[in-house]
Order: structure tokens, then C-alpha cells, then sequence
């Protein structure tokens, strides 16, 4: 009848991917079905470019970053509660300032026995001045006192009960996954990340929310490279892709770059 190719038409894809895992065996099936699935357009160049950016290992985040915050000759519980501090401290924080507030800590002896043991007042003034400081305090002593009685001291191993700590979102909880158990469980997307890739054009529609960028991200971006991106993105946004006057005078994505400003 003539209205069965405008039928099918429409819903060609899913009919397309039951045809092939009928036909061609389960296994066989799921790869042909994901072959065509979308990529952003010349992202490989764009990714290359920027790593050749990012060679020097320069912005802040190489050097006041997380991963170099915390004490690495910590014993291992100490060392993971210390990354999961950092980054808590890092919300909507410069790494610079983070790295402070985090020295200042490790001088007293950062562990969870000495935050708890610490009055608000003091733990504000030596925290102070990153971002929202006050309701970190409130945070930090809030989650400190449940890793203690929950998880005998240390932090979970799971995104899902990283998340449930009072002030840790999702870009933490990947983030921690990643530098604390060095365990891949998903792309850290903070406001850099969020930005670049949809200037890239990375995401299929422009997304609105981080979170909402990660899950669209997690659909094509091969998996090997979800630990490096946030790292690599975030120095980049730090330097050359700003948020406000991007430099795209001295971005080597300049000619494929669809929010490149052409100078």
C-alpha cells in the first residue's frame, strides 16, 4: 500500500537495527546497528589540534589541579579523602585558590579525625576565600562525619553513593572515580568542558546543563579517551578558549571550528 514507505521511512532506523540482529546474529547485529552512529564532524582534527595546544602542560589546572592537591605519600584512605576535599573545594574555585585552601589544610594534618575535630569558624578562615566557603564548611563537616560512620573512613567506590554525599555533584563523583580508585566511570564535565564541546559542536544539539553534556559526550566519544578529556579541555578552556574572548586568533582549530570568531 502506498502509505508503507512513508511508514518505514520514518522509523527506518529502529526497523533497521531489529533487521540486523535478526538476521545476522545478536553478536553481529549490535555492531552493524552502532556503525552509523553520529559523530560530530572533524573532531579527530580538532582533538589532535588541541593536544598540541595542551603540550606544554602550562595552565593552572597542570599545576594547581586536583590531582596535585592532595598528598600523595598519604596513606591510601587519607590520600582519597583528600582528593574528594579538593574537589569539593573546587566548585566554581580557581585552582589556584583551591591548591591554597588545600595546603593551608594538609598543614594541620589533613584527616578526617582533624576536620571533625575542627570548629567551623576555623575550618571557614582556612578554607576561606573559595568559592561559597560557608556552605562548604557546612558541607565538608556534613560529609566528613558520614564517611566516618558509613564507610569505616574511607570514600565510596561508586558514582552513585558519591553523589549522595552533601556537596558533591556528578563532575566530582567522575572525577574522584578517575584520580582516587583510578577507576574510568565517566566523563568529568565542569563548566569548560561543557562550554568547548558545544562550541565544537560536540554534542548533537546544544546542550544546556553539564550533566546534560556528559551523557550526550558518553554517546559517541570513544571510551579510551573519556579520562583525558576533562584534562585536556579544561587547560584549554583555561587558556584559550575563554569564556568571554576567546582567543581564537591563536587556536589552531580556527579554520574548523564552527564558533571560531574568522580575524
Amino acid at each position: 500500500p502506498a502509505s508503507t514507505p512513508r511508514r518505514s521511512r520514518r522509523r527506518k532506523s529502529v526497523a533497521i537495527a531489529y533487521e540486523c540482529g535478526q538476521g545476522d546474529g545478536a553478536e553481529q547485529g549490535t555492531s552493524e546497528s552502532q556503525r552509523p552512529r553520529w559523530e560530530p564532524r572533524d573532531w579527530r582534527q580538532q582533538l589532535e589540534r588541541i593536544r598540541e595546544m595542551r603540550r606544554n602542560r602550562d595552565a593552572p589546572v597542570d599545576e594547581m589541579g586536583v590531582e596535585k592537591c592532595y598528598d600523595s605519600s598519604a596513606p591510601p584512605q587519607v590520600m582519597r579523602y583528600q582528593v574528594l576535599l579538593s574537589l569539593m573545594l573546587s566548585s566554581q574555585t580557581k585552582d589556584q585558590v583551591t591548591c591554597g585552601a588545600m595546603r593551608r589544610l594538609r598543614q594541620r594534618g589533613l584527616t578526617m579525625d582533624t576536620v571533625l575535630q575542627m570548629d567551623d569558624a576555623t575550618l571557614g578562615q582556612i578554607i576561606y576565600p573559595v568559592g561559597f566557603w560557608r556552605n562548604k564548611v557546612k558541607y565538608i563537616k556534613q560529609t566528613t562525619a558520614i564517611l566516618k560512620q558509613k564507610y569505616g573512613g574511607d570514600i565510596p567506590r561508586t558514582v552513585e553513593e558519591l553523589v549522595q554525599l552533601p556537596g558533591v555533584g556528578p563532575k566530582m563523583a567522575h572525577l574522584a572515580m578517575n584520580i582516587a580508585w583510578d577507576s574510568v566511570s565517566g566523563i568529568a564535565v565542569d563548566t569548560h568542558v561543557h562550554r568547548i564541546t558545544n562550541r565544537l559542536k560536540w554534542v548533537k544539539k546544544e546542550t544546556r546543563y553539564p550533566e546534560e553534556t556528559r551523557v550526550a559526550l558518553e554517546e559517541w566519544l570513544p571510551r579510551d579517551l573519556w579520562r583525558e578529556i576533562n584534562w585536556l579541555l579544561v587547560g584549554f578552556g583555561q587558556q584559550t578558549c575563554l569564556p568571554v574572548n576567546p582567543r581564537c586568533n591563536e587556536c589552531l582549530n580556527q579554520d574548523i571550528c564552527p564558533a571560531a570568531k574568522r580575524l
